[in-house]
């Protein structure tokens, strides 16, 4: 069986194409599917910024041998029946801009593993595609994310003789739709279990030195963070904002989402509601990392409960978010 889905070869016109990008996930929770996966992941000089010649060799002898088995293992703990939760919420969500954009091809590929970018615009090509709409699932824009995508979008154009009309959506982190989307999310969340005493929100972390070269990143969470804390009511100290999944020796964007779970917990806060607004849908990083490793730092730190508010997923109201934002883009284009 095929790792991914195809999308309906009856959907859209073929014509005019969304193109909806992931980061990736490996083929399946084994030990050579992750090294295969993380290999190409942590090649990318976006990702990585460092001389290839230092990187390669700890790429190669050290993180990968010493890594692959133990995320493996996470990986398996969170494998659902239809495969890698992140590809599966993402083929969902794809589905359901599908029907809400008959008029245009929807399809999904993942920035490392499959289905891959080349692979899915060349089959986009064959199907007579003209204009190109690219959405990454990234709301906060980054060199590391949505700059890769263009990057791989790019470098496969680069070998067509005839390329398309291109679009690009860059970021949608103050989206009006989105942000409705998303405090609906946590308004739901409170409306079943009650408020915990914090709201933490957790993006993906990014070297330091990334902002200082420049990155938007921090400055488009921060953003993004008030605008929604606005809109759910939170004054300054009813929330807070961190970064996760760092890893090397060097410093990262702060604070830092384990170590200020650690310091809530001795500060005497029993309860906290953690959302990851950079994420469109659940993955390793909120499924394990949060809801798992996080969850047993607080309690260990003297905390009660850790509440993960699930992603967006393929929510109606993530759904509509994205196909108004997809619509707005396409307005104007020439047939």
């Amino acid at each position: 069986m095929k790792p991914y889905l195809d999308a309906p070869a009856s959907a859209g016109t073929g014509r005019t194409a969304l193109l909806v990008v992931n980061l990736g996930t490996p083929d399946a929770p084994t030990r050579r599917a992750v090294h295969r996966y993380l290999a190409q992941f942590l090649h990318d000089y976006r990702v990585v910024e460092l001389t290839r010649w230092l990187w390669c060799p700890i790429l190669h002898f050290i993180i990968l041998p010493l890594r692959s088995g133990k995320v493996a293992k996470k990986y398996a703990s969170i494998w659902a029946e239809g495969g890698s939760p992140l590809l599966v919420y993402t083929q969902r969500l794809a589905q359901g801009l599908q029907h809400a954009l008959p008029d245009v091809s929807v399809r999904v590929a993942m920035r490392y593993g499959n289905p891959s970018v080349p692979d899915v615009l060349r089959k986009l090509q064959e199907e007579g595609m003209s204009r190109l709409l690219v959405l990454p699932l990234y709301p906060q824009y980054s060199a590391s994310t949505s700059g890769s995508v263009l990057d791989a979008v790019a470098k496969e154009l680069a070998g067509w003789r005839r390329t398309p009309d291109l679009r690009f959506i860059a970021d949608y982190h103050l989206d009006g739709g989105w942000l409705d989307a998303m405090e609906a999310r946590v308004r739901a969340h409170w409306d079943l279990h009650g408020r915990a005493d914090k709201l933490l929100m957790s993006f993906h972390g990014l070297p330091k030195r990334y902002e200082t070269a420049g990155d938007p990143y921090p400055r488009q969470c921060e953003a993004g963070a008030r605008a929604l804390a606005a809109r759910l009511g939170l004054a300054e100290g009813e929330w807070k904002l961190t970064y996760q999944s760092r890893f090397g020796r060097e410093e990262w964007l702060q604070p830092y989402t384990d170590k200020t779970l650690e310091a809530m917990a001795r500060d005497g806060v029993k309860t906290v509601d953690v959302v990851c607004p950079g994420f469109a849908v659940d993955c390793l990083e909120t499924l394990e990392e949060i809801a798992v490793e996080n969850d047993e730092a607080f309690r260990h730190a003297g905390g009660q409960a850790l509440r993960y508010i699930s992603a967006l997923n393929d929510e109606p109201g993530h759904v509509a978010a994205l196909a108004a934002l997809a619509r707005r883009q396409l307005q104007g284009w020439p047939h």
